[in-house]
C-alpha cells in the first residue's frame, strides 16, 4: 500500500471514530467556524500546530510557511492575519517557532542553488542573523546558535505583527504571543509575553478556554 492510500483510510478511520464519539459533530462543523487564536508556525512536519496543543478542529486557525516568517509585502501571509483579525475576530495570535529548525539553519549557512525560492523568502533572516551577528558567533556551538536564532525570529516577527496597521487597525486588536517549540522534550515556551511564566507550556487551546 502506498502512503496517500494510507492516509485515506487514516482519514476514515477518524471519521468513524469522531462520528461514533459525537454524531454531531461533523454537523456543528459544517456550520462555520469561530477560532479564538491565530497559529502562524513553521511548515516542518514535526509540528503540526493541533496535535502539539492537543485542539481540536475549529479551534485554531493556522497558517504555516518556511521558518514562521510574517512580512507585510508577503500577500499570502498577510490575508490569512486580515481574515482571523477582521473577519474572524481572533482573540489572539500566537507567533510559533520550533528549535532545530530547518529554515532558520539555513539562513546561516551558505545558500543553496538549488533553492532559489527558498533563498528569497528567508531573505529577511538572513538579514536577521547579520544584525545579531556578534551575540551569535559568540555560541560555538552551531546548533545552539540555530536554537538562538529560531528564538529571535520569534521576537522578530511578533515585533512586527504587532506593528503591522492590520493588526493595529482592529476594532479590538488581539494579543500577540512568541513561543517557541522544544522537539526534545514536546513543550512550548513563552517569549515575549510579561504575563506567561517562561519555561511553562501553554498550550493554545486552553487559550481558547480563557
Amino acid at each position: 500500500m502506498n502512503y496517500a492510500k494510507r492516509l485515506l483510510l487514516a482519514n476514515r478511520a477518524w471519521s468513524q471514530e469522531a462520528r461514533a464519539r459525537d454524531p454531531g459533530f461533523f454537523e456543528r462543523l459544517a456550520q462555520g467556524q469561530q477560532p479564538r487564536v491565530l497559529w502562524i508556525g513553521c511548515s516542518d512536519s514535526r509540528v503540526p500546530a493541533e496535535r502539539i496543543t492537543n485542539a481540536q478542529p475549529g479551534e485554531l486557525f493556522v497558517h504555516r510557511n518556511i521558518a514562521n516568517l510574517y512580512t507585510s509585502d508577503d500577500g499570502n501571509t498577510s490575508s490569512v492575519v486580515e481574515y482571523a483579525v477582521h473577519a474572524l475576530g481572533v482573540e489572539h495570535i500566537v507567533i510559533c517557532g520550533h528549535h532545530h529548525c530547518g529554515g532558520v539553519r539555513a539562513a546561516l549557512s551558505q545558500p543553496s542553488d538549488a533553492l532559489p525560492v527558498v533563498n528569497r523568502r528567508i531573505a529577511g533572516l538572513r538579514q536577521l542573523a547579520h544584525r545579531h551577528q556578534e551575540a551569535l558567533s559568540a555560541i560555538a556551538d552551531f546548533e545552539a546558535r540555530v536554537d538562538r536564532l529560531v528564538e529571535l525570529n520569534v521576537i522578530e516577527q511578533v515585533k512586527l505583527l504587532r506593528e503591522s496597521p492590520i493588526v493595529r487597525s482592529a476594532p479590538r486588536p488581539p494579543t500577540v504571543h512568541g513561543w517557541v517549540f522544544g522537539l526534545r522534550e514536546g513543550l512550548l515556551t513563552p517569549l515575549t509575553d510579561a504575563e506567561e511564566a517562561p519555561h511553562s507550556c501553554v498550550p493554545a487551546a486552553a487559550i481558547a478556554e480563557g
